[in-house]
């Protein structure tokens, strides 16, 4: 039996589908069969680019003891089975900093307060530290940095100690927080409600003073913390906000800016929430976002220089150019 790969999705990378090529034989294998929307749920992807996968594995070769080895592979009636694939049937093991990162991350996780089925993560962890061997001494030394760092008397960067202490005590905090779409930073109190970790970062959820109401405070952008000797006072109709659906909601009435970013310009796509993300090859990436103030865009765009540029709007990129015009002027090398 032979087939041909389709196009992948838009979104996928390279690497992206090898790592989904080399679990999908062991996942498939270990359960002997397996639904193909149940398998395209667990990878989280399309149907149709799991069955673009399928389609690549009937092209694998398995080189030994026989020269021609196909893997037999069937997705016929919606079951998928895969059989004489034994060279790759068995699940990837993690290296030492993937380990150390996964642990790490575990255990901030399970020092979140109020935390659902703290058992089940428990029995993870020791799993995970019972294998990892090396890996979690590693992780251990790190998951102890963190914990001193934010239990100290300078917050700083993290001060995640000093939340859990707010949130345990139910005291006020005063935050120095960077807000991106201004390019400033802004002096709040909050009195804190949970910590949350979505889409792999860490936030604070608290009833801001300054806006009243219900804010998510990035952990990363906090600059500066206190807790103050101030009980904290949510008010009773105060909701929490709804992550389930991701974390980004923009207005249809906010401007949509396109960047293209080279390789060292990438950086912009984990720190600013992108509407979308286009792999444009050689390591450069094109995305879209949606602002209601464009002026932190051309502070963003000055910024990065010749690791990316905006696209359009053009109305927006002309003004872009006028201000790298008026800035160099000012230099002299206009």
């Amino acid at each position: 039996m032979t087939a041909k790969a389709t196009a992948k999705g838009p979104a996928a990378t390279s690497t992206d589908r090898l790592g989904r090529l080399l679990a999908l034989v062991p996942y498939v294998v270990s359960r002997d069969s397996v639904a193909l929307d149940e398998a395209a749920a667990a990878f989280g992807v399309t149907e149709k680019q799991l069955i673009d996968d399928l389609n690549m594995l009937w092209c694998v070769e398995l080189r030994a003891p026989d020269p021609y080895c196909p893997i037999d592979l069937s997705y016929e009636g919606g079951e998928i089975t895969v059989a004489e694939a034994e060279s790759i049937a068995r699940p990837l093991r993690l290296k030492v900093d993937e380990a150390s990162a996964l642990l790490v991350a575990l255990r901030m996780l399970a020092g979140i307060p109020d935390l659902d089925d703290r058992d089940a993560l428990s029995r993870v962890i020791a799993k995970l530290e019972s294998a990892a061997g090396a890996a979690a001494s590693v992780a251990g030394q790190v998951a102890v940095e963190v914990d001193a760092r934010g239990g100290s008397a300078d917050p700083g960067r993290t001060g995640l100690g000093s939340l859990r202490d707010a949130i345990a005590r139910g005291r006020r905090v005063h935050l120095t927080y960077y807000v991106p779409a201004r390019d400033e930073n802004t002096e709040r109190d909050v009195d804190p409600m949970r910590l949350l970790v979505v889409e792999g970062n860490t936030y604070l959820e608290g009833w801001c003073r300054r806006a009243e109401a219900v804010r998510l405070f990035k952990l990363d952008r906090i600059a500066d913390l206190a807790v103050l000797d101030v009980p904290a006072r949510v008010p009773d109709d105060a909701e929490p906000i709804d992550v389930d659906a991701g974390l980004f909601r923009p207005s249809p009435q906010d401007e949509a800016v396109t960047l293209d970013l080279t390789p060292r310009g990438r950086w912009v796509a984990d720190y600013y929430p992108c509407e979308s993300v286009e792999e444009l090859g050689e390591g450069r990436l094109r995305v879209v976002l949606r602002t209601p103030d464009t002026r932190w865009v051309r502070g963003l765009a000055l910024r990065l220089g010749d690791q990316g540029r905006v696209v359009a709007p053009a109305r927006l990129a002309a003004e872009i150019r006028e201000d790298a015009v008026r800035a160099l002027a000012r230099y002299g090398m206009a």
